[in-house]
């Protein structure tokens, strides 16, 4: 039985990514009425089954351009922006997504009569990185803060989940490569978050549950290094690589290059990132400004990664089915 529409309406940016269409699904499970406010709306035709009929509506919207911000934001009774990019490709740069386009949706809510926004930023944002992508979140998150003090800030660690960038593109190299790289040699630290976690974590704050003005940083239950990651990937796709440790000297040569392959599998900026580790901090642990804090209990990556990585094993999901014949 679906829930019944509440009447609000909140205005998706980025509601057809990766983390964009998950926030969808849990607003529309709520009763919201959802506008997707995407680049391409003629590709975010995966978004209408997440809802009821007419629930989930997408409309043109790009942050380089003020008036289709605007439009986007008019009539919404709440606006969250999931819009983000892991590397700068042609106009779509750091600059005017991560760090200009809050701002512009800040500002555009504020026009729209509301008090705060939810954003989503990363953890590392830090104006002072060597990495352009930090800190263009940093700038970000300033923009949208000084414009609405009441906005909502989540810092999710690495996300993954069924389209995550992270596991799915090592698990792809594994089909290929006898060898994967460990970039920086593998000791950066990251506490991997489940994508449906952060989309409650989003929706909790469009119901104002969340306390307004406040920064949330979004883990996982487990602290895993760069390996341990590609061990649990190589684990669940029943695969054997060796794992290379590859010093940062050597990383930052290897981004330079990679950066302008297609899909751009490793940029410099990336190595920059991996410099630091990506975790929640003791702050937001003793504040509870985190996903246990706020009553939603993270998601282990052995829970998850089987649903969505078994097809990179030598026969697909069908070795699950073998392994229990025999």
């Amino acid at each position: 039985m679906s829930t019944p529409l509440n009447g609000k309406l909140v205005t998706v940016f980025g509601g057809s990514g990766f983390l964009g269409r998950h926030i969808v699904q849990a607003l529309s499970k709520r009763g919201y009425r959802v506008r997707a406010a995407v680049r391409r709306p003629d590709l975010a035709n995966h978004l209408q089954p997440l809802g009821a009929p007419g629930q989930i509506m997408a409309v043109q919207a790009n942050l380089r351009h003020r008036w289709s911000v605007d439009r986007a934001v008019q009539g919404a009774d709440a606006v969250v922006n999931a819009v983000g990019i892991l590397a700068p490709t042609g106009k779509q740069s750091f600059d005017a997504v991560q760090a200009f386009g809050p701002r512009a949706i800040a500002e555009a809510a504020r026009a729209a009569g509301l008090n705060g926004i939810t954003h989503i930023s990363a953890i590392g944002a830090d104006p002072e990185s060597a990495s352009a992508y930090a800190r263009s979140k940093a700038v970000g998150e300033t923009g949208v803060l000084e414009t609405l003090p009441d906005s909502i800030i989540l810092r999710p660690s690495i996300v993954f989940g069924p389209e995550d960038n992270f596991f799915n593109q090592f698990a792809g190299m594994a089909r290929i490569s006898p060898v994967l790289p460990l970039v920086g040699g593998g000791e950066t630290k990251f506490q991997p978050v489940y994508v449906c976690d952060i989309a409650e974590a989003v929706a909790r704050a469009v119901d104002g549950t969340l306390q307004p003005g406040s920064v949330y940083e979004l883990g996982g239950p487990e602290i895993k290094s760069f390996r341990d990651c590609l061990e649990d990937m190589l684990e669940v796709t029943q695969r054997s690589r060796v794992l290379l440790p590859i010093p940062f000297p050597v990383s930052e040569v290897m981004g330079k290059v990679m950066q302008y392959m297609p899909g751009s599998p490793l940029t410099a900026d990336q190595v920059e990132l991996l410099k630091k580790d990506n975790v929640v901090s003791e702050a937001a642990i003793s504040e509870g400004r985190t996903l246990s804090g706020i009553g939603i209990e993270p998601t282990t990556l052995a829970a998850i990664l089987p649903s969505y990585l078994d097809r990179f094993r030598e026969h697909g999901q069908y070795d699950a089915h073998k392994a229990n014949r025999t």
